[in-house]
């Protein structure tokens, strides 16, 4: 028998400013961010939204093992919403937050999708999108 993934538990985002990285998924994409404690015994943050988590590490002081090019602004995210673009548009824009594209139609895991695409204080690319 082949061995099978189930699902993902969580990723890393490595940040440059771990507090503007925290205001950004709260204030903008309406994340929670909280600290825990990890299997090492210190302390880490997180971010969590639905049943999914992105686990935080600060550029120059990531934990082990961590990637090969542990770097800020490496990641490419696409998020799912049942909020309309328009409503995610004028948040956007409440929050002096450039769309960089979009409305646009992509493919995504499940289907289609309509999407918008934005940088975090990293410059990640953040994609949000409802599926269509």
């Amino acid at each position: 028998m082949t061995p099978k993934l189930k699902t993902l538990d969580h990723l890393v985002l490595t940040v440059a400013d771990m507090d503007a990285s925290i205001r950004f998924y709260q204030s903008v994409l309406g994340m929670q961010a909280h600290a825990f404690q990890a299997a090492d015994g210190g302390t880490r943050w997180a971010l969590s939204f639905g049943q999914q988590k992105i686990n935080l590490h600060q550029q120059g002081a990531e934990f082990e093992p961590k990637a090969h090019r542990a770097t800020p602004g490496s990641a490419d995210l696409c998020f799912l919403s049942d909020t309309p673009l328009e409503v995610w548009l004028a948040h956007f824009a409440d929050h002096e937050i450039e769309v960089l594209e979009g409305p646009v139609r992509r493919s995504g895991a499940t289907g289609p999708i309509l999407s918008l695409y934005l940088r975090d204080p990293d410059q990640n690319l953040i994609e949000v999108s409802n599926e269509a």
